[in-house]
């Protein structure tokens, strides 16, 4: 197995770009989305469903990041094929280690209960496809391209385990945040602790394999197995 040298991926204007999108990704983006509802529901006449609604949102936000990064993604594909067998010890280890230590981090006590166990039954039961679309194809590449691919990707540059310690903590926040400011309460950001193994195991997959590819795909396995597990 050849042994691959970790090296930036990202061209200084991918860079310069991708945080820009980032910015508008967190801080625009929800807030126009929520501006684009309300004015379907309250002022078009074709009504638009929940479901499609939320496939165009993601496929929009999955096509701006092939446009921004699209130099990136390519480059990511050779380091795939070059360094095949290392990407997929990194996915395989990567799906172990996850499922693994899943268990005992659900089984700790928490004050609150996860949304998602609700919403995504709940969503899927409406619109099948659309949830799969949503979850399993569109998410990750957005995801990953962002955490993995830009911010683990800029820092590792200068330290791996400052690298490691931000994207996961910020990874852990991005996917209980809106819990919190939805519900007013902060002990929704307990259930961080509940995306450990997912975070870890991506942040593993594309540091040991070094292709963005790589964790997308067992984004989109972790993913589909959560979902199919939740519905089953």
């Amino acid at each position: 197995m050849k042994r691959r040298q970790w090296r930036p991926q990202m061209t200084h204007g991918e860079f310069i770009r991708g945080w820009v999108f980032f910015a508008l990704y967190f801080l625009v983006f929800p807030f126009v989305m929520a501006g684009v509802r309300w004015l379907a529901d309250n002022h078009w006449e074709q009504a638009v469903s929940e479901a499609a609604f939320g496939v165009l949102y993601h496929l929009f936000s999955a096509v701006l990041v092939f446009f921004v990064f699209w130099s990136f993604l390519q480059n990511a594909l050779d380091i795939l094929l070059d360094y095949l067998p290392e990407n997929l010890f990194a996915f395989g280890t990567g799906l172990a280690g996850a499922c693994v230590l899943y268990l005992p981090v659900m089984l700790l006590p928490y004050p609150v209960e996860n949304p998602v166990f609700r919403d995504w039954p709940l969503q899927f039961a409406y619109s099948p496809a659309a949830t799969i679309a949503i979850v399993i194809l569109l998410m990750p590449i957005v995801e990953e391209v962002l955490f993995r691919g830009l911010l683990f990707g800029g820092l590792r540059r200068y330290s791996r385990p400052l690298a490691w310690v931000v994207t996961v903590a910020a990874y852990l926040l991005y996917c209980v945040w809106t819990f919190a400011f939805s519900y007013g309460d902060l002990r929704y950001l307990l259930l961080g602790l509940q995306y450990l193994p997912m975070a870890l195991a991506l942040t593993w997959c594309y540091d040991r394999g070094g292709s963005i590819w790589s964790p997308i795909v067992l984004h989109m396995v972790i993913n589909g197995i959560f979902l199919f597990t939740l519905v089953r």
